[in-house]
């Protein structure tokens, strides 16, 4: 495998730089570098067979998908892993004669030493395991976890529309079409039945008042009004009069952050305590939001029963993702017998974007 990888390095950089006054040198030198990256691949499963070193997979080649030859071209040339898996491989056949070398030659003349001279040059093999194989830096392991969050809250979007979608359907949409159909049918009775045709209305307008609550409780779980209008402060506290737990809020924020972070924090702190509502057995419940740094800091605290855990794949389990997805945190404190804390945290972003 050393032999191998240090001939394909060896070849493919001298053909990539001769071919270099051509047109074909740089992307010679491009599918090199793809090709470097497999032979890492190779040496992250030898490390982890032979030296117990686990690494984790770079990030792919960053690229526009639709950008063309050239950009492709560009992401592949300045593709720091891709360099790095080339050196490794070209290091590795020399340092593997030395190793070869050195541990012989104290095989023969100072065997005693042999065990830690061989584990000095297994952690120097480590080393350079980790070093060039790697992923480049914190940087890339905080792009995963970005495309990750990424694809969460794309996941959370399509499902608040199927859900918004099956609530008119289900809702709103019926009630409508019963209030159409009711209205039909007063007016052909309108003239032969009066009285009928008056009870009709009166029912279709039952259905209409229904129809409006409905459809302003939908506009308030996509983004209520009071959130837009007066802040976190007033919402929040309207959200603490529906529960069915006395809520006390307390919110310190000198300025509003950005509607995002806001829409974010509204819908956390409802999720919370609906819980409370739902499950916790409370007979109190308490909302402070306030700002640290550059922080938006929430806790939501009650008296209930406790028990509550966010790795059961419950729904605070789906709201640490949602809140990752945004470089939010989620912790939990829920002993069994209560009394339970949610602390959320979420980036303080300004309207302005700062």
């Amino acid at each position: 495998m050393d032999i191998v990888g240090f001939l394909y390095v060896s070849v493919w950089v001298y053909c990539g730089l001769l071919l270099s006054v051509t047109v074909v040198g740089l992307p010679v030198l491009a599918l090199g570098l793809m090709g470097g990256r497999r032979f890492g691949r190779a040496e992250r499963v030898r490390a982890r067979l032979l030296l117990g070193v686990r690494i984790e997979e770079p990030t792919p080649i960053r690229h526009r998908a639709h950008g063309g030859f050239f950009p492709w071209l560009w992401a592949c040339l300045k593709d720091p892993v891709g360099w790095r898996h080339a050196l490794y491989s070209f290091v590795r056949l020399p340092w593997g004669v030395i190793t070869f070398t050195v541990c012989l030659v104290s095989l023969l003349v100072a065997w005693p030493v042999l065990p830690w001279l061989a584990r000095g040059l297994s952690h120097v093999d480590r080393m350079m395991v980790r070093g060039l194989l790697s992923p480049s830096d914190a940087l890339e392991r905080r792009i995963a976890e970005l495309e990750s969050g990424r694809r969460t809250v794309a996941d959370t979007a399509s499902a608040d529309l199927r859900r918004i979608e099956r609530d008119l359907h289900d809702g709103a949409q019926a009630r409508l079409v019963a209030l159409a159909m009711g209205l039909g049918l007063a007016r052909e009775k309108l003239l032969e039945d009066p009285q009928a045709a008056a009870r009709m209305v009166d029912e279709a307008h039952g259905e209409a008042k229904l129809a409006l609550a409905e459809l302003r409780d939908l506009a308030r779980g996509i983004h209520p009004a009071i959130l837009t209008d007066r802040g976190l402060g007033p919402a929040l506290s309207n959200v603490a009069a529906r529960c069915p737990v006395p809520v006390t809020v307390s919110v310190d924020l000198a300025t509003r952050p950005a509607p995002a972070i806001e829409g974010i924090a509204y819908f956390t702190v409802s999720e919370l305590l609906q819980n409370v509502g739902k499950h916790s057995g409370a007979a109190r419940a308490s909302v402070d939001l306030r700002r640290s740094g550059g922080r938006l800091l929430i806790r939501v605290a009650d008296d209930g029963r406790g028990g509550a855990r966010a790795d059961r794949g419950t729904g605070l389990a789906g709201l640490t993702e949602r809140l990752g997805s945004v470089d939010g945190l989620l912790a939990v404190d829920s002993p069994d017998g209560g009394p339970t804390t949610v602390t959320a945290e979420l980036p303080w972003r300004d309207p302005d974007g700062g």
